[in-house]
């Protein structure tokens, strides 16, 4: 992560590209990954603005500061670009004539050839503890909005600035968010009303790979977990993400800003560690990554903001060599410096040209719409009673871990071809299932069917309910082999689950 910006990054230039694509059909939501250069073996910006452009469905950047050489290599390609001021600029921007110059030195000479969208005043600014940068912050952000008003520019490029979470002095549980004191009105409250005078969005820096443990690393990872009660507001978290979200949003409404727009400016996971480290691997970057993407682009909200997509951006494009620290800052790309992935989370083009990953997708959960929890509405059996397993079927299940194969042919009338369903697999735990059922129907799925008097409530149990609810997942989520784990208690079938008047899908 580029915590700071400052004169120390002149030798390798602490560039970060945010690079969004729209990733579920019909939704609005994006993703986007910060795209870092503090490293010795990445490729020129010319060859990385032709892949993102060709190899890949990436159609924003963002750079941490205004390189010349990469605004110029992304002239022509439409990506949308952010560009960045670095903190040690901020003061001098308090000057209404000197913002007027960076503009002019910096976006003017590049707009409308590169598609500059964004300009961002910094990173995690207050964390700095820098008093003439933190004091100067909202009136540089106001002189430049003020420069690109006179350039009429405004309509199209944005200011902000991303802050880290250490802004909350409370976080948790997340109906406590609350800027911490000193900060929330003497520079929050008049950026809050700079950002929405403006139609400028809040952005945050959250990462719950540095505040997961041990016990907490499903509720990070968004898998399946116990979850953490609100006792507040009643309900429910099932990953950490929403939980850090609707602290910053709680904070927010507290000072009268609730309705200002959030996007997610840095998150990600890292593919390598020190051995001390939490969950540090390729698969459980993979899955961070792949649960955040449907997650956020899901339209299912937070528990505080349900509804909604998020714009998010995954740190990062590129593994960096030479970053300082612990290894997994080193280690934190989806690609390495010759654009190979390190694993898959759907960002290549079918016809892409980089290779294939040497780590695949994992298979042990879902890597896909992520636990955005709200209170259990999922239709489940009467309190206190324990559904009885479903008769045992006379078709024979295949063996645990199996892809069930055709069935023979019969008088029924075949699925189309290649049609397939998500089913438990024959011996899984009632309690299992039942947490399957809980953790679909959490996330905002269709679960009337399987609620009394619903198509497909009868046979009441918690077999037949799952069987439901895991395959409504399973395609919605795109069909993948990985969206119909449930912690190996599903399996993929060819043979229609449907019955009578309740329809699978």
């Amino acid at each position: 992560m580029e915590k700071t910006i400052g004169a120390s990054a002149s030798v390798i230039t602490g560039l970060s590209f945010l690079l969004v694509f729209t990733l579920i059909k019909g939704v609005q939501g994006t993703i986007g990954v910060n795209y870092g250069t503090i490293a010795n073996d990445l490729p020129p910006p010319a060859q990385v603005a032709r892949f993102l452009l060709q190899d890949t469905v990436i159609s924003q950047v963002r750079l941490f500061d205004a390189n010349p050489d990469i605004l110029r290599a992304f002239a022509h390609t439409d990506i949308a670009i952010t560009v960045t001021v670095p903190n040690e600029q901020i003061p001098h921007l308090t000057k209404v004539t000197l913002a007027q110059q960076w503009v002019k030195a910096n976006v003017l000479p590049y707009t409308p050839s590169t598609n500059i969208v964004r300009i961002l005043v910094g990173n995690e600014v207050l964390s700095t503890a820098n008093r003439l940068i933190i004091g100067s912050l909202v009136p540089a952000m106001q002189n430049l909005h003020t420069a690109l008003v006179g350039m009429s520019l405004d309509s199209r490029i944005k200011v902000s600035t991303p802050h880290s979470l250490g802004i909350l002095s409370t976080s948790s549980p997340p109906s406590t968010g609350k800027f911490r004191q000193g900060y929330d009105t003497v520079v929050l409250k008049p950026l809050l009303s700079f950002l929405r005078a403006t139609n400028a969005p809040f952005m945050i820096n959250p990462y719950p790979f540095f505040g997961c443990s041990a016990g907490t690393l499903d509720y990070a990872l968004f898998r399946p977990n116990a979850g953490a009660f609100d006792e507040n507001t009643q309900l429910m978290y099932t990953n950490m993400l929403d939980g850090q979200l609707d602290a910053i949003f709680t904070a927010m409404k507290l000072l009268g800003y609730g309705d200002v727009d959030i996007v997610i400016a840095e998150t990600g996971w890292p593919s390598i560690g020190d051995s001390a480290q939490i969950g540090v691997d390729a698969n459980n970057a993979a899955q961070y990554n792949g649960n955040l993407m449907r997650h956020v682009t899901s339209g299912l909200g937070t528990p505080l903001m349900p509804n909604r997509t998020f714009e998010a951006y995954i740190f990062s494009l590129f593994n960096e060599n030479l970053k300082p620290g612990p290894t997994c800052e080193r280690n934190f790309g989806l690609f390495r410096p010759d654009m190979t992935p390190v694993y898959d989370i759907g960002i290549l083009r079918p016809t892409g040209s980089a290779s294939l990953p040497i780590n695949p997708a994992p298979v042990e959960a879902p890597v896909s719409t992520p636990l955005p929890p709200a209170p259990v509405s999922t239709p489940l059996p009467p309190k206190g009673k324990t559904p009885v397993e479903a008769p045992v079927s006379t078709t024979p299940l295949p063996p645990e871990g199996k892809t069930p194969v055709e069935a023979p042919a019969s008088t029924t009338p075949l699925p189309p071809e290649g049609k397939k369903w998500c089913v438990p697999k024959s011996g899984a735990k009632s309690e299992v299932l039942q947490n399957n059922i809980d953790y679909v129907c959490g996330l905002g799925f269709d679960c009337r069917p399987i609620q009394a008097g619903g198509a497909c409530f009868f046979p009441n149990t918690v077999q037949a309910h799952a069987a439901y609810a895991m395959n409504v997942y399973y395609q919605v989520t795109g069909l993948n082999v990985c969206d119909c784990d449930f912690r190996q208690t599903g399996a993929i079938t060819t043979i229609d689950p449907s019955n009578g008047s309740c329809k699978y899908g």
